[in-house]
């Protein structure tokens, strides 16, 4: 599943934490996106 699109305030109410606990916590479990977010930063230090 790609949550990459999903406001992190989103999944942490849905989760029920705050984003500092989506972040530490959850972050590491998400699959996928990785292409996506590799050309966003190329794109910016272009």
């Amino acid at each position: 599943m790609d949550v990459s699109s999903v406001p992190p305030t989103e999944g942490a109410r849905r989760l029920g934490h705050g984003v500092a606990v989506l972040l530490r916590i959850y972050a590491n479990c998400i699959n996928g996106g990785d292409d996506t977010m590799n050309d966003k930063i190329g794109e910016a230090f272009a």
